[in-house]
């Protein structure tokens, strides 16, 4: 028996074949998917972790661990659940940027997984693995998914709830109806754009000529009553504070000039649909379809092919109508989620035909992505860094090592409450060993009593004015110190401008 060649495993068309070879081989596909999954999470957290290591946390992404601090059943701006993902996560990993990226690329990774299993019920097996790599390419599920907020938080329940509302309609199954309604309720948890899904949902089922079956069965009951159920106490929540998010974001997006808001709807579908240029591009390249076959494959005539298609139409496009409809400006990062039935509607045509060869290639792009994005990594760090004056977001780790340092000269307590300008706050509340809690707009304002007997730092940038006064007047009467401190850092063999601070540390009262 000849010895294998070792330069077979160098190969990287035989790599992706070998790899091919496992996904589509229904013994080992569950395994080689998970390790393939595992794979990308860890190339793309260190990818993030080194080429945004110059930058700092995202705004979105330490105010969100400000949430996390003060648990509740909402928020000024969104629902719980990012929050409270982020809360669980942090009890189990340290806050540092290797392990909120993880935590980021684990919910495109739990969408990929999602999409494998719902594409089984409508592509074979080298469709199946094709239409996962050309998810891989989509920049929402690697380089903007980075950026953990509430959209990101939605790529895995969209996905979810888009897999068990296709199955509770066609089979009727009340296990799978319960699911979706749990799930359609944590999409409602995640974000109030949402809605938007829920809504497609409904006109794909009304659209199916199957939907008085499925209306006069009790799945679709099911499905309201258990998401009702899990959203309760978050209803409780809106009604207590007066529907507070949704005055939030019509105040921030909505009451737009009609002009503005018609071109930002445009915007939202022609941005959208660049996001996935690639893989629509590639599947045109590669099964070359003709009239017939575009037609099949965005508007089927087999009964689930087209109800999967109008599942993927009606919430990608509800939104721009919705959008005009009430005056509301929106973006085409916040279709991030709705990308989950791509893969169907690009290859479940029987008119499209992908032999090996081709689903070995879509491998090789999917696999280079990454791997290329890694080697460049450090690249982008130092074109992204910043030369001028540093943000606090990238100052952030130092400048609470010196808030603390501060706090235990005048104290042995913890430190439990961190104010003052939100971008300087923030970061110190992230990184902040203690895990202090946020004084800012949004949050529950903690009792005088105990804020009196924790103490409290308060932090602005030395030349804010404004930000020193307010400080200042929260401070009142009571002791304190304040100290104006120079912070510099040293990044990539570069020793960059300082950047002042004032902290006023008002230490605990009885």
């Amino acid at each position: 028996m000849p010895l294998p060649n070792p330069r077979g495993f160098l190969n990287p068309m035989t790599a992706a074949g070998r790899l091919r070879d496992a996904l589509v081989d229904p013994a080992r596909a569950n395994r080689a998917l998970l390790a393939t999954l595992a794979v990308y999470v860890l190339v793309w957290t260190v990818y993030g972790t080194i080429a945004k290591g110059t930058q700092g946390f995202h705004f979105d992404m330490v105010e969100v661990i400000a949430w996390s601090r003060d648990l509740s059943h909402g928020y000024l701006k969104h629902p719980p659940l990012a929050a409270a993902v982020v809360w669980a996560w942090f009890a189990v990993f340290p806050v540092a940027e290797w392990s909120y990226y993880l935590l980021a690329m684990t919910m495109p990774a739990l969408a990929l997984w999602i999409v494998w299993h719902l594409s089984a019920d409508y592509l074979d097996a080298d469709k199946r693995v094709a239409g996962l790599a050309l998810m891989m390419l989509v920049p929402f599920f690697n380089f903007h998914a980075l950026k953990f907020n509430v959209n990101t938080v939605l790529i895995p329940l969209w996905a979810a709830t888009t897999w068990w509302f296709l199955r509770s309609f066609t089979t009727r199954s009340n296990v799978h109806a319960a699911l979706a309604g749990l799930a359609a309720a944590g999409s409602m948890l995640g974000k109030y754009w949402s809605v938007l899904l829920l809504a497609g949902l409904i006109v794909a089922a009304l659209t199916d000529r199957r939907s008085s079956i499925y209306f006069k069965s009790p799945a679709p009951w099911i499905t309201i009553a258990v998401g009702l159920i899990v959203m309760a106490p978050h209803l409780g929540w809106l009604i207590e504070h007066d529907f507070a998010p949704f005055t939030y974001a019509m105040a921030v997006h909505g009451d737009k000039a009609f002009a503005g808001t018609l071109v930002a709807a445009l915007g939202y579908l022609g941005g959208s649909l660049g996001y996935i240029a690639v893989p629509v591009l590639i599947v045109l390249a590669v099964a070359r379809p003709g009239r017939a076959t575009l037609a099949d494959m965005a508007w089927p005539a087999d009964p689930d092919r087209r109800l999967a298609a109008a599942a993927f139409w009606a919430p990608f496009l509800l939104p721009a109508f919705a959008a005009v409809a009430s005056g509301t400006e929106i973006t085409s990062l916040w279709s991030m989620s709705a990308w989950t039935l791509l893969p169907v509607l690009l290859l479940s045509s029987p008119r499209i035909a992908l032999r090996p060869v081709d689903t070995r290639h879509i491998l090789l792009l999917a696999a280079a992505l990454p791997l290329i994005a890694l080697i460049i990594s450090p690249a982008i760090a130092i074109k992204n860094r910043r030369d001028g004056a540093p943000t606090a977001a990238m100052q952030a780790p130092l400048l609470a090592k010196e808030v603390e340092r501060l706090w235990r000269e005048a104290t042995p307590r913890p430190l439990a409450f961190v104010g003052g300008d939100g971008d300087v706050l923030l970061g110190v509340a992230a990184y902040a060993s203690d895990k202090p809690r946020a004084l800012m707009e949004g949050l529950a304002e903690p009792r005088e009593a105990h804020l009196r007997q924790a103490g409290m730092v308060l932090l602005c940038y030395a030349e804010d004015v404004a930000c020193l006064n307010q400080a200042k007047r929260r401070a009142g009467a009571a002791s304190s110190t304040t100290t104006q401190i120079a912070i510099s850092q040293k990044s990539w063999g570069k020793v960059l401008p300082s950047r002042s601070y004032t902290m006023i540390v008002v230490p605990p009262r009885p």
